[in-house]
């Protein structure tokens, strides 16, 4: 976890800096779909159960992340920055620690879920700020949400997007005319396409490295969506793009 380690570092220099106590109580805890996105509905990970919103709160600043192992968790700021990244449950309650941390210090927007109607609008808000900066282009997107696929395709056309998905039961199908491809097609993906747009889980699920290493390779654009990745974002100057995260 290259970034994330980077992440850390740069977190710490941070919160010396800002002579920030590092004996701050931290809370984490899984949200219920409810808790996490409102009244939206549609084909959501979190409403299939497959993955939890997990919150961080310190000192009244939230900070959230995705994962597909939530769990519980209570500590210190300098607990939480120990943690070891090598399990993805820890590296979700670190992600939104981070999250919360950014937040409290000013560091870090949108490090809450949108809600209600906005996850479903924000497919349409992406695909066309993505025609925006890049014009007609090739866009490849790294983990399926439904109604950003949705925006893309009707701004690009389904030629124009190819996605590919860790989710086995969604390998195969097809969303909005595009057929899901397995995550094995990682780098055929950032050679085909002119710009990329991955989900910005992938920092607490292990696969951001690669992402970032093919796309770098290829010499091409990534943009990450998502409130998860909005501290790291934030502190990396990674390229975000989440039109309604809170």
């Amino acid at each position: 976890m290259e970034l994330l380690e980077r992440a850390r570092e740069e977190l710490r220099q941070l919160l010396h800096a800002r002579d920030l106590d590092p004996d701050l109580q931290v809370r984490v805890k899984p949200l219920t779909p409810d808790q996490a996105i409102g009244a939206a509905s549609g084909e959501f990970v979190i409403r299939k159960g497959k993955e939890r919103v997990i919150e961080a709160v310190v000192s009244g600043s939230r900070g959230q992340a995705f994962t597909d192992k939530p769990r519980e968790w209570s500590g210190t700021i300098e607990e939480a920055l120990s943690l070891d990244l090598s399990d993805t449950g820890r590296r979700a309650v670190f992600v939104a620690v981070l999250n919360a941390l950014l937040r409290l210090m000013h560091v870090a927007p949108g490090t809450v879920h949108c809600r209600d109607d906005d996850p479903a609008d924000c497919g349409a808000v992406i695909g066309r700020e993505i025609r925006m900066r890049y014009g007609d282009c090739k866009v490849g997107l790294i983990g399926l949400q439904p109604a950003i696929l949705a925006g893309l395709v009707k701004e690009l056309g389904a030629d124009s997007v190819r996605v590919i998905d860790r989710d086995e039961e969604n390998v195969g199908s097809e969303k909005s005319r595009v057929r899901v491809e397995q995550e094995g097609k990682l780098r055929d993906l950032a050679r085909w396409c002119d710009v990329g747009l991955a989900t910005g889980s992938s920092l607490v699920n292990g696969t951001i490295d690669p992402i970032l290493r093919e796309f770098e390779k290829e010499e091409k654009p990534i943009l990450f969506y998502g409130n998860t990745i909005s501290g790291t974002a934030s502190l990396l100057g990674l390229n975000r793009i989440c039109p309604f995260a809170r």
